[in-house]
C-alpha cells in the first residue's frame, strides 16, 4: 500500500488592511489574495498593490492572483466573507472586530477558516535574583520595548511581573525615569489614539491600581504611562489583564512562587512570554514552563518580545485571543501552512499523482 501526501492550496484569501507578508504566505502556497485596503491608509494600500501588480506582469502571472478592494465598509466586508470563492479570512485587528469576522466565517453555509491576531498582553516575568542584580538595566530595556513604534507592536510587552520586596523599587524608579525621558509619539490613526486614551482613563479609574507615571495625551499624540498593582487585585480585576495598545506598562507585584504561577495560569492565551532570569533562577523558572509554553506561541530569555524574526523557527501565534488557531504562525516561512491543505493519495497508479509526488 502506498500512501503519499501533498498540501493543496486553498482557493482564495481575504486579507484586510494590506499586503504584508501573510499575502506572501499566501501566494506562495498558490493561493490568490483578495486586500481590503484600510480607509485610514488608502494611499499606502494602492502603493503596494501597484507593487505587486508590476510583479505579476513581470512574472507572467494570472491578473487575478491578486485584486484589492477600496472603500469599503462593514457590509461590503460582510459580503466578501460571504462569497463562495473566498476560502479563508486574515485579520490582525481587535477581538471584537476579529469575533465578528470568525462568526460570519462559521455562519456561512459551507463555513470557512478564520486567520485571527487579536491581541496580546505579552506578560514578563522578572524572576529575583535577575530582579535583585540588574533591575533597573531590566526596567530600562522594558521601558524602551513598550513605546517601540508608540506601543504599537502586538508584541507589545505590557505587563511586568515581579517579586515584591525592597527590589521592587529601583525597578519601578528606572521604568519610570526611562518612559519620562520618551517624548510624544504619532499613532496609526485617530480610532487607535483614541481607544489608547480611553484603555489608559480605564487603567487610572480601577480600583487599586497605582499611578507611577502620568502624562499628557491628546489627538493622536501617545504619551506613556505607568501603573502598578498587586496580584490579588489583578487576579480580581479581570479588566487588568485586558490589552491597551499603546505605550503603557502595568507592574504587577507577586508575594510568592506559587502567586506568581497562579497569575500565569489565570493569564489568557498570549504571543509571548519571555522570562528574565540569572543562573540562580533557573531551577524557578523551570517549573514555571510547563504553564508558559501553554499559554503563548513564543517564550523567550533575557530578551524583549517586540523584535519579531522571519525564520524557520519563528512562532507569532498563540492560544486564544492571541490567535484564532495556535498551530499556526503569521511569521516565519511556517506561515505558508495556514494556505495549505493537506491530500492522502492511496495506491494511486502514477498517472494519477499530481506531478510533484511521480
Amino acid at each position: 500500500m502506498d500512501l503519499l501526501l501533498l498540501l493543496v492550496p486553498r482557493i482564495s484569501l481575504w486579507r484586510i488592511l494590506t499586503a504584508g507578508g501573510d499575502t506572501a504566505a499566501a501566494l506562495a502556497a498558490g493561493c490568490p489574495v483578495v486586500v481590503m485596503g484600510h480607509s485610514a491608509h488608502p494611499g499606502v494600500s494602492d502603493i503596494v498593490a501597484q507593487a505587486i501588480d508590476v510583479a505579476i506582469k513581470a512574472c507572467d502571472l494570472y491578473p487575478g492572483v491578486f485584486s484589492q478592494i477600496q472603500g469599503g465598509n462593514r457590509a461590503v466586508g460582510t459580503a466578501v466573507v460571504q462569497h463562495p470563492l473566498i476560502r479563508a479570512v486574515e485579520l490582525t485587528g481587535s477581538l471584537a472586530g476579529g469575533r465578528a469576522l470568525f462568526d460570519l466565517c462559521a455562519a456561512r453555509p459551507d463555513p470557512i477558516l478564520f486567520f485571527g491576531e487579536l491581541g496580546s498582553v505579552n506578560p514578563m516575568f522578572v524572576r529575583d535574583a535577575a530582579l535583585a542584580a540588574r533591575g533597573a538595566d531590566i526596567a530600562a530595556g522594558w521601558a524602551a520595548s513598550l513605546t517601540m513604534g508608540a506601543g504599537q507592536f502586538c508584541t507589545n510587552p505590557g505587563i511586568a511581573l515581579v517579586k515584591a520586596g525592597a527590589d521592587v523599587d529601583a525597578f519601578e524608579v528606572s521604568a519610570k525615569q526611562a518612559l519620562e525621558d520618551i517624548g510624544g509619539q504619532t499613532m496609526l490613526t485617530d480610532g487607535i489614539a483614541s481607544t489608547y486614551q480611553s484603555g489608559m482613563a480605564k487603567m487610572a479609574a480601577a480600583g487599586a491600581v497605582r499611578t507611577v507615571l502620568s502624562s499628557e495625551c491628546s489627538g493622536r499624540t501617545a504619551t506613556p504611562f505607568l501603573f502598578a498593582t498587586t496580584a490579588q487585585h489583578f487576579l480580581a480585576n479581570h479588566d487588568l489583564a485586558e490589552e491597551v495598545f499603546g505605550p503603557l506598562g502595568l507592574i504587577v507585584t507577586v508575594s510568592d512562587d506559587a502567586e506568581r504561577e497562579k497569575v500565569a495560569k489565570a493569564l489568557v492565551g498570549q504571543l509571548t512570554y519571555t522570562l528574565q532570569m540569572d543562573e540562580p533562577d533557573v531551577g524557578a523558572a523551570a517549573a514555571l514552563m510547563p504553564v508558559l509554553e501553554r499559554k503563548a506561541g513564543r517564550v523567550l530569555v533575557n530578551g524583549f518580545p517586540t523584535g519579531v524574526e522571519v525564520s524557520d523557527t519563528m512562532v507569532h501565534g498563540g492560544p486564544y485571543p492571541a490567535s484564532t488557531n495556535f498551530g499556526a504562525t503569521s511569521v516565519g516561512t511556517m506561515s505558508i501552512r495556514r494556505f495549505l491543505r493537506p491530500d492522502c493519495y492511496q495506491n494511486l497508479p502514477d498517472a494519477l499523482l499530481p506531478a510533484d509526488l511521480r
